[in-house]
């Protein structure tokens, strides 16, 4: 083991010495080759000195990443905490006119939404008739259907809204992709007809290109799809925050979009205001709240107000971003949603919300709603 050790060492001695060769090569140059060397193999120190920064930098970026990506992320719908499922939750009950609800899982089926919408003492439900991040269309069948009704019936539910995929861009210029929305949007109205649903929300879609020719693409295949798909649902075109490219950040813009429509389908056209979203695009429902009605009125008329989403927001006004926050919790705050509960004018539009749920949505939901009846004068 010694000689093996002995030997070992000695041939690491022999590759790490210079050969007779080098040091000949070497010593002819003179010392400045022994400088240039010097200079293009800095040492181990003196590299980890100069990446520390960076290094640094990223540790500091890295966790700032990590918790947007946990603020964006929600957390998957779980029954086993949901209190909907607690044999000792008492579900609230109101004793007002008021359409208020909000938007609720259909996991495990469309008949278990009334009794979540139940348990939160809801009057206003909304839904997803299919699942809202995917392509897969579905029929809704009889037994489905059936089961749905005889659920809604055991509520004080009197407002029936879905809200169509977020996958659905009737503007797209891509002709493939509006083709395959075209259809997607058809089977939406389809469901929202056969389950008997008052209200379609859709999000107007992104241009891409030209702004004129998107809100004509988008109005080209509302018509088309509200021809294929008969019924009594109404469709309402909701207000969008304004970035990138989308189309309906403001009254005038969904004004242009449904006077593109001809009739008869122009009639079953009817627009949601969402608090958050107008918000975010320069409505400013705090300081300035009539005026932003008048400008609904003056652009689309009050009747073509079909609903509306309660949402605060995360983000600054008019920060052009969508960023749904809690009731009173935001940067609209308490005054923009006693400006809403008082408003007579609103009284029997639907009202739902869409904020942030938890790990238990029927809590979180019953304590908003709470929250804005207590808006409410006297």
């Amino acid at each position: 083991m010694a000689k093996r050790r002995s030997s070992t060492a000695r041939k690491r001695a022999k590759k790490a010495a210079p050969s007779e060769k080098s040091r000949r090569q070497t010593k002819a140059a003179g010392p400045r080759a022994t400088k240039a060397s010097a200079k293009k193999a800095p040492s181990k120190k003196s590299a980890a000195k100069k990446s520390a920064p960076k290094n640094a930098a990223a540790k500091k970026i890295a966790p700032a990443k990590a918790a947007a990506s946990r603020r964006a992320r929600k957390p998957a719908f779980d029954a086993r905490l949901d209190s909907a499922n607690d044999p000792s939750w008492i579900a609230p009950v109101w004793d007002d006119d008021l359409l208020l609800g909000a938007h609720v899982s259909t996991a495990g089926g469309t008949h278990n939404a009334p009794p979540r919408a139940r348990a939160i003492g809801a009057t206003a439900m909304q839904i997803f008739t299919k699942m809202a991040n995917r392509w897969a269309e579905r029929a809704c069948e009889s037994d489905e259907c059936h089961s749905f009704r005889a659920a809604l019936g055991d509520t004080r539910v009197r407002a029936t809204i879905a809200h169509d995929s977020y996958l659905i861009n009737l503007a797209s210029p891509d002709e493939t992709l509006r083709r395959r929305s075209i259809e997607s949007f058809v089977g939406e109205l389809q469901r929202c007809a056969a389950l008997g649903l008052d209200y379609l929300v859709s999000h107007p879609g992104n241009f891409i290109d030209d702004r004129a020719s998107g809100i004509r693409r988008n109005a080209e295949g509302i018509t088309e799809a509200l021809a294929r798909a008969p019924g009594q649902t109404i469709l309402c075109m909701e207000t969008t925050a304004g970035g990138g490219s989308s189309i309906g950040s403001s009254f005038e813009e969904l004004a242009e979009l449904i006077a593109l429509i001809p009739e008869p389908y122009r009639s079953r056209m009817a627009v949601c205001v969402d608090t958050c979203h107008a918000y975010s695009a320069g409505y400013d429902l705090v300081n300035a709240y009539a005026d932003v009605w008048a400008q609904f009125d003056d652009a689309l008329g009050r009747e073509r107000l079909a609903v509306l989403h309660l949402n605060d927001s995360r983000t600054p006004f008019a920060s052009r971003r969508d960023r749904h926050e809690l009731i009173g919790e935001g940067s609209l705050g308490e005054r923009a949603f006693r400006h809403i509960m008082n408003d007579e004018r609103l009284e029997r539009v639907p009202k739902v919300l869409e904020t942030p749920k938890g790990t238990d949505p029927t809590a979180t939901d019953a304590k908003m709603l709470a929250r804005l009846r207590s808006y409410r004068s006297a």
